[in-house]
């Protein structure tokens, strides 16, 4: 018995999110790169209190983006590889957003520097990892991963 005739075929669907959501991680990965690697001259450039908010971020919280942004894209070539494992890695990439988001809102001055508007991409981003950890456990219950 071959490999397709074993599991059930993803719907088309479950290719186009499972797609989207790798493109949606590889733009978080240049977004973390071009923060992690912002010249002098682009810090400088910052209005100060933007200089500061950035400057003040912890290694930790740091690290959590890096988790966060890396673990949600292996997640989705799990995904479109069919991998379970493809399931609690996007759980790594959620537990980053959790920790990177607990510091922004909680631990920071960004809604007051950067005002209540910027907490709408954060939230976002939290919704679309949740979303992805229940469509990885849904695509394994269909059978989609092995």
């Amino acid at each position: 018995m071959t490999e397709s005739t074993e599991r059930p075929a993803p719907s088309t669907g479950f290719w186009a999110i499972s797609g989207l959501a790798l493109v949606w991680n590889i733009i978080g990965i240049a977004t973390y790169l071009m923060t992690v690697t912002m010249s002098p001259d682009a810090l400088a450039a910052l209005p100060e209190p933007e200089r500061a908010l950035h400057s003040s971020v912890p290694a930790w919280a740091t690290g959590a983006y890096a988790i966060a942004v890396f673990a949600g894209t292996l997640g989705c070539i799990g995904l479109l590889l069919r991998r379970a494992w493809a399931t609690p890695v996007l759980v790594l990439s959620l537990a980053g957003i959790a920790v990177q988001m607990g510091h922004a809102f909680f631990l920071s001055s960004m809604l007051e520097v950067m005002g209540a508007t910027s907490a709408i991409l954060p939230i976002v981003l939290i919704v679309i990892a949740l979303y992805l950890v229940w469509f990885a456990r849904s695509s394994a219950a269909k059978g989609w991963l092995r």
